[in-house]
């Protein structure tokens, strides 16, 4: 349930309110509007009572919630978040957000090279990654925290802050030390452990989407993260696994507006892994901006014939230039904020 306090609410009565709640046993989430404030109840709440809380002083109704979520869900929260990861924010009414960099960090030329070339090209942030979980296990798995190291090193060289995938719980505190926010991948998106690690860290955590999972799983594995008192999740459509084999996964492009309907967390596309080749990256990064994405990651290898992992996906810098040209069109087409007058790159 959700209980709103009336607009003129004292503090007094907001932290009478949070007792009440951790008296009858339930955990309390408060979210402060520009008007008024409003507290989640988070437990078994079919065993609460709502007068209990309605005849407090201070409160103005108590809302049940109708989905499984409730500190993920509209009716929680309304208004559009922004999740500050560094000094890029992602979200809210903001512009359009672009991370970009190599599938795998696989030499300290290579990692350099790209991120130079993704920031010239508009990118706000730097993805790739230390650890790499792999369908094969003699496929390459990543330089681990030598990787780690040098996506620091590209931070200090560019400026941009960088997000890499995490693994498992106890490799939270490792990738924290070195990273801005933490990737939770497709295959853990429902690895309950990490989630609890890695909601506990309180670092910001992009959130990708199952390969076979609803909106309301990745919803609920949100929820993990939400209720460790971590605010700051971004959530990530990448494709999902139907009978369609055209291309590495499908795009569900609905998944945009129906999240950004269900939710106020901010949504990013991954249209390498949705699709599997280059070629229909672009296109299909333009349709979600059309759709209503935060932001776009995307994987950039300066030489994908020579990738060590999804060098079919990974554009060329100069190709990312131009995806960041065409998004930034779209979303000005559609009166979203977006970054400073980008250069327009024609097609080959």
């Amino acid at each position: 349930m959700m209980i709103v306090m009336q607009a003129q609410a004292t503090e007094s009565e907001v932290r009478a309110v949070l007792e009440a709640i951790t008296h009858h046993g339930f955990q309390p989430h408060v979210s402060r509007g520009e008007e008024r404030v409003v507290i989640g109840v988070v437990g078994e709440a079919r065993h609460a009572e709502p007068d209990a809380f309605l005849r407090l002083p201070g409160v103005a109704r108590v809302v049940p919630l109708s989905h499984p979520y409730k500190l993920a869900s509209r009716e929680f929260q309304a208004e559009d978040r922004t999740v500050w990861v560094g000094d890029v924010p992602i979200g809210g009414q903001h512009e359009v957000v672009f991370i970009a960099g190599p599938c795998s960090v696989e030499s300290r030329s290579q990692l350099l090279e790209t991120a130079h070339a993704v920031k010239e090209a508009g990118a706000r942030m730097l993805r790739g990654g230390a650890f790499k979980p792999r369908t094969s296990p003699y496929s390459f798995q990543g330089l681990g925290e030598k990787g780690l190291e040098l996506l620091a090193e590209a931070r200090e060289a560019t400026g941009l802050p960088v997000v890499t995938e995490v693994m498992s719980p106890e490799q939270v505190s490792l990738v924290s030390r070195y990273a801005d926010m933490l990737q939770i991948g497709a295959r853990n998106m429902q690895n309950y452990a990490l989630l609890r690690a890695a909601g506990i860290s309180g670092m910001p955590i992009l959130l990708k989407r199952g390969m076979s999972a609803t909106l309301d799983e990745l919803l609920l594995a949100a929820e993990y993260l939400l209720s460790s008192s971590n605010e700051n999740v971004v959530l990530c459509e990448r494709g999902i696994r139907t009978f369609e084999t055209a291309t590495r996964n499908t795009t569900d492009i609905n998944a945009i507006p129906a999240l950004k309907a269900r939710t106020s967390l901010p949504v990013l596309l991954d249209p390498s892994h949705s699709t599997g080749h280059w070629a229909y990256v672009t296109p299909v990064a333009r349709a979600a901006i059309a759709a209503g994405a935060d932001g776009l990651i995307v994987e950039v290898h300066p030489r994908p014939a020579e990738a060590l992992s999804d060098g079919a996906q990974s554009l060329k810098p100069e190709r990312f230039a131009r995806l960041v040209a065409e998004a930034q069109a779209v979303a000005q087409a559609l009166g979203r904020a977006t970054l400073q007058e980008m250069p327009y790159v024609a097609a080959d």
